[in-house]
């Protein structure tokens, strides 16, 4: 009987033993099988997240591609450091309107109107306003009917560059104005920065290696780096490009400005290049217009002005190269018209500019009509001039356009305070002489009393 029962205990023992071995296999079998659900699962998941993380991105490039192609279109965008062969990375050439660049006639002085429309926009930039003693550029906008300015450039301090600033901003919408940052003991540059004070207009000083697109034109400065206090030397200089078609403007730069550029590695080469400083042969030297390598060379300057510009040999150099060679002397208004594949120059006049001799330092240009009907009388505000001034005598020096050496034949007057005396026109009087570095009143009274100084006078 006991070992019945014994027998029996081992049985049930080895039963026991055998099914929980079983379900111990089969919860295993399932954990593995569970295991690898779930990590199936996982992946799926990890799959479409990222699937989905793919697609959101992609649609965020998208938005922003489209608004970057946006903000491109807008206005005046500034591309800081672009330093590429071409600064503008713009629509192609066959669908731009056709730009017209007015190198206006305003006698010895600058003005240049460029004006282009783009998607139903109309862009208009002003590059130097003329002469102090005048009003021909504000008459020249309006009777083109130009009411607005993108942008107003005095290339620098001098009177004949931006002599009529304070004109232009009272008679039209100026957006922003762009001075080199020289400053001037002028009254005309004291009556330009009140004008852009009083207008609120945006201002800025350019330096070289700035880029802007505005609308699909691309600028460039080049110049100046740094100022250095010679308002020549400091001349806003740019690039402009048009399509496949480029402008190049220095104002009064001279030959050390120009081999500055030439060396700093910005893109200076250019279908139609203005001449520097009214074609003096201080500026346009071999080494920069062989960096331009210009087709067309043009220069404004007043008819038989008294510094015999453009110089002959400014003229030769031009010419030797094969370069097409237009002034406002000769030929009146000159205007560049382009589609920025191509273009053409009209001109008011018809003539020809030769050098008169190797020697002469002077030119022959004959003109076949008469001047230009763009020009408007001169205004010669001396309102206010003391009786002292010796207005319109034919034996006194005037102080607001003599040379430097006509200067000097003035007691108290040497060649360095000379040529501050011309850097400082224009003067309402020769009161006004005090303003020049050792004219106290001592001196002053000399001048006054020997009565060659004058105002005016011719």
């Amino acid at each position: 009987m006991r070992t019945s029962l014994v027998s029996l205990m081992n049985l049930c023992l080895i039963v026991f033993l055998i099914t929980g071995c079983q379900e111990a296999e089969t919860n295993e079998a399932t954990g593995d099988y569970n295991s690898e659900i779930a990590s199936e699962n996982n992946a799926d998941s990890d799959e479409s997240s990222e699937t989905e993380s793919k697609e959101e991105n992609l649609d965020i490039k998208e938005e922003n591609e489209i608004e970057t192609e946006s903000n491109t279109n807008q206005g005046v965008e500034q591309n800081e450091g672009n330093t590429e062969e071409n600064p503008r990375d713009g629509p192609s050439a066959d669908k731009l309107n056709e730009m017209k660049v007015h190198y206006i006639d305003v006698g010895q002085a600058d003005a240049t109107l460029i004006e282009y429309s783009y998607e139903g926009d109309d862009f208009r930039i002003l590059i130097d306003t003329g002469n102090w003693d005048a009003n021909n550029v504000v008459n020249y906008l309006e009777s083109h009917e130009i009411s607005h300015l993108d942008i107003l450039i005095g290339t620098h301090p001098h009177a004949d560059h931006i002599g009529q600033i304070d004109q232009v901003i009272a008679n039209l919408d100026v957006e922003e104005v762009w001075l080199s940052g020289d400053t001037a003991t002028s009254d005309i540059y004291q009556e330009v920065m009140d004008a852009i004070e009083d207008s609120n207009v945006e201002f800025h000083e350019p330096r070289a290696g700035e880029g802007y697109d505005i609308g699909p034109l691309g600028l460039e400065i080049l110049n100046p780096d740094t100022l250095t206090g010679d308002l020549n030397e400091g001349s806003v200089s740019l690039r402009m490009d048009y399509g496949e078609v480029s402008f190049i403007f220095t104002g009064d730069a001279e030959s050390q400005t120009e081999n500055a550029m030439s060396q700093s590695g910005l893109h200076l080469e250019a279908d139609i290049l203005q001449l520097g400083h009214h074609g003096s042969n201080t500026a346009t030297t071999d080494d920069f217009l062989n960096a331009v390598n210009p087709d067309v060379a043009i220069y404004s300057a007043g008819s038989d002005n008294q510094y015999g510009h453009p110089h002959d040999e400014v003229i030769s150099r031009v010419t030797d190269k094969g370069i097409e060679l237009y002034g406002t002397d000769v030929h009146g208004t000159v205007i560049v018209s382009t589609d920025g594949a191509t273009y053409d120059v009209t001109t008011k006049k018809d003539g020809n500019i030769t050098p008169a001799s190797p020697s002469s330092g002077n030119y022959s240009g004959s003109s076949s009509s008469s001047n230009s009907s763009d020009d408007a009388d001169s205004n010669d505000r001396n309102n206010g001039n003391d009786n002292d001034s010796a207005t319109n005598t034919e034996n006194c020096v005037d102080i607001n356009s003599a040379s430097t050496e006509e200067i000097e034949s003035i007691i108290h007057f040497g060649p360095a305070r000379a040529e501050e005396l011309v850097h400082s026109r224009p003067f309402k009087s020769v009161d006004s002489l005090s303003k020049i570095n050792g004219i106290g009143e001592a001196r002053l009274a000399d001048i006054k009393s020997e009565g060659l100084a004058c105002v005016g006078g011719e």
